[in-house]
């Protein structure tokens, strides 16, 4: 079993209201963006980055397309570019 631990973040409830979305919403995305993030600066694997949003490392590596980032170290504008020039 791996062991995990859990980080807690305290946040005005007028966070939510500007927002307009509930706890779970907002938490959820929390997450995802925490792992992008630390994806994004080469600090975790699609697989730990995975793991910390709670969700598949497939699902993880679709939800990059959302920030602009690629699962195989290309910018997707560089694959297209790469695709059209073949």
């Amino acid at each position: 079993m791996v062991k995990t631990n859990v980080l807690t973040i305290p946040y005005p409830e007028d966070l939510l209201l500007v927002l307009k979305e509930n706890p779970e919403t907002f938490e959820t995305e929390a997450k995802l963006l925490l792992a992008v993030k630390l994806y994004e600066m080469g600090r975790v694997s699609t697989g730990m980055a995975a793991q910390i949003a709670d969700m598949s490392r497939v699902a993880f590596m679709f939800a990059l397309e959302r920030f602009g980032l690629s699962p195989i170290g290309v910018s997707p504008d560089e694959l297209e570019q790469d695709l059209a020039n073949a």
